[in-house]
């Protein structure tokens, strides 16, 4: 069973990574990433896609031309889980 983090935890974890906000009054992190063209921010969600699928936990996104905003929770865990920063931290490196 997946479980949500602790608030100290969810805390330490979101200083860990760069741009990641809570979500306004939501169990979820959130982020806007910005790429040089719609191709580039399409390839961006395209990876994700894949990773999303193999780890059977997808996020919530909305994109126009060159921006991704993202917005990542455990549902089954009703908050912000090991699953969401895993998948946070992949999707740093691949914005790069």
């Amino acid at each position: 069973m997946i479980t949500a983090l602790s608030g100290d935890e969810r805390s330490q974890a979101i200083a860990d990574l760069a741009g990641w906000a809570d979500k306004d009054g939501r169990n979820a992190i959130h982020k806007s990433f910005q790429f040089k063209d719609f191709n580039a921010a399409f390839g961006f969600m395209s990876r994700v896609a894949l990773l999303a699928e193999k780890m059977d936990h997808h996020p919530e996104w909305f994109n126009v031309y060159n921006r991704v905003e993202v917005t990542l929770s455990t549902h089954d865990a009703d908050g912000v889980s090991e699953r969401d920063i895993a998948m946070a931290k992949k999707m740093d490196e691949w914005a790069g």
